[in-house]
């Protein structure tokens, strides 16, 4: 049987990790035009990965947590910009991989999961209030 207080824990956890989510998601944008970094090549897209807590037996609920954030294996995309200053002698640039409305939807994803588990967790704290008036006569 799980404690008391799973389910705050596992809403809790969720919402952190959807946090993180946004978080990353949040950088993804704010480089999407970088075309060089230290490493001299474009902003590489960067993907969070996620792992369930719940026990390996299968009897005890679990949250969520955050084990990494990945970069994305997607290739960049050559275009041709001779105007550009990381213009090759061509005239063309590589650039970075984040496509932003792929990063509004992953935005807007972690955003309602983010407010589920909220809600869950205000509903929980309902039953609770509501269990506790129905203990003390419905005062």
């Amino acid at each position: 049987m799980f404690g008391r207080l799973s389910a705050i824990n596992i809403s809790a956890s969720g919402m952190s990790a959807e946090r993180m989510r946004m978080e990353v998601v949040a950088n993804n944008i704010a480089n999407a035009h970088t075309t060089m970094t230290e490493s001299g090549e474009p902003y590489r897209r960067m993907n969070v990965v996620f792992s369930s807590t719940g026990a390996k037996s299968g009897d005890q609920l679990g949250g969520v947590k955050v084990i990494g954030v990945e970069p994305d294996q997607t290739p960049f995309e050559w275009v041709h910009d001779p105007g550009h200053p990381h213009a090759d002698a061509d005239g063309n640039v590589l650039l970075s991989n984040v496509r932003v409305p792929n990063e509004m939807v992953d935005l807007i994803s972690a955003s309602r999961s983010y407010e589920a588990n909220l809600r869950a967790i205000s509903l929980f704290r309902e039953m609770v209030e509501e269990t506790l008036s129905l203990l003390n006569g419905g005062r």
